[in-house]
């Protein structure tokens, strides 16, 4: 009887990966040699990259390498248990600390990844008796968050602010709190949510306000705040920066060339999350490695902007020379091209690939349509982008 049901069991996980493979959904690794930047060895092939979320070009930095190797030296190379434990050190609140100045906000909480902080944050502040009003094209983490805090979730549709006011019309009453979540950056499409009228409607309606920052921390805004600041949100709404409604989240794995995620807010907010996020209280803390990384890159990020300013100056340059009905609208760093099947798709970024160029195909159930992702970093040189328009455009 047991073999009979490992058979079946086997019958079922082959069944199930040819039906990926036919679709064309299927995904494996491909293995990255050196360190990352704008040129990288793809698989023994030295290639242009257009597909890295480093956009400042930190991540290779000798400057954070440096950081990570003393703190190795001085703190071993992991935490050892939790926050709540073991593994609290100096450099993590030097790095809250940090943030918390970075985004304006009276605290912040670092944990091991951004979707734990996802994860962790909305299932501590919202339960069966609330509310979750999403993006539908939020990111798994915010998704994920809210189906683990058995709130009722209900998406409105991307950055439509009449669906969400009607759906906080129909639904606001019926629930203790109530919470809406949103990407700032939509990481596979590269445009904006439309903060102030959210925030707007959060206000009417008293809601909470859940803005994850992970594309846009380092990004956007004079000082690389993020989108809040970018939109002047942080002076128009200032108010949901003090009473723990505005929850601001993002990563230090993207921008800031780390690893790890942060939530930022006010002080009884980060303080009721040290007491309720389970995926902060079970969790052994940031590398002290890791944690000196993103350290060293937020002391960056407002010593030299002028990295940033390289940055917009490559992404409206790129902007300025191309031109596509296929182009997704894009505000941002990332500009994603249309394709109409996954193989399409596929076949496109191999032909890119073979020329040079490291561009991925982006397919179901990822995203709704097909298409490629391009990514722009302060790091590339005119060159890279002339090839980058050369080949695809």
């Amino acid at each position: 009887m047991e073999e009979i049901q490992e058979q079946q069991n086997n019958y079922w996980l082959d069944k199930s990966l040819e039906t990926i493979r036919r679709a064309n959904w299927y995904r494996s690794v491909r293995e990255v040699s050196g360190l990352p930047g704008a040129i990288i060895e793809l698989e023994g092939r030295r290639v242009i990259n257009f597909a890295s979320n480093d956009y400042l070009g930190l991540a290779g930095d000798p400057r954070l390498i440096d950081a990570a190797v003393a703190a190795t030296k001085n703190y071993g190379t992991g935490s050892t248990g939790s926050r709540l434990l073991t593994g609290h050190r100096k450099l993590h609140r030097e790095l809250e600390q940090a943030i918390a100045s970075l985004k304006q906000t009276e605290d912040a909480l670092v944990f091991s990844s951004g979707y734990l902080a996802n994860l962790g944050t909305i299932s501590a502040l919202v339960g069966k008796n609330d509310l979750v009003l999403g993006d539908q094209y939020n990111h798994s983490s915010l998704k994920k968050g809210a189906i683990l805090s058995q709130a009722t979730a209900i998406d409105y549709a991307h950055c439509d602010m009449l669906d969400l006011a009607q759906k906080l019309h129909q639904h606001r009453a019926n629930y203790r709190r109530c919470l809406l979540t949103t990407d700032s950056v939509f990481s596979m499409d590269g445009d904006l949510a439309p903060l102030p009228e959210l925030l707007a409607l959060a206000s009417k309606y008293q809601a909470m306000v859940l803005v994850d920052e992970a594309h846009g921390t380092g990004v956007m805004g004079a000082t690389g705040a993020g989108c809040l600041e970018y939109f002047g949100c942080r002076d128009r709404e200032a108010a949901f920066f003090t009473n723990g409604k505005l929850i601001q989240i993002g990563t230090l794995s993207k921008a800031l060339g780390s690893l790890g995620g942060y939530v930022a807010g006010s002080a009884n907010l980060i303080d009721f999350l040290r007491n309720r996020a389970a995926t902060w209280i079970y969790t052994t803390g940031l590398s002290p490695a890791d944690t000196a990384a993103a350290l060293a890159a937020i002391a960056i990020i407002k010593e030299e902007p002028a990295i940033r300013k390289q940055l917009w100056r490559n992404v409206n340059y790129l902007k300025q020379q191309i031109s596509s009905t296929n182009l997704f609208p894009s505000e941002s760093s990332i500009i994603c091209l249309k394709f109409d099947t996954p193989k399409a798709a596929l076949d496109r970024s191999q032909q890119l690939q073979e020329a040079g160029i490291f561009a991925p195909a982006i397919r179901p159930p990822t995203v709704p349509t097909s298409r490629i992702r391009l990514s722009i970093m302060a790091t590339h040189e005119m060159q890279h982008l002339d090839t980058l328009i050369r080949e695809i455009f």
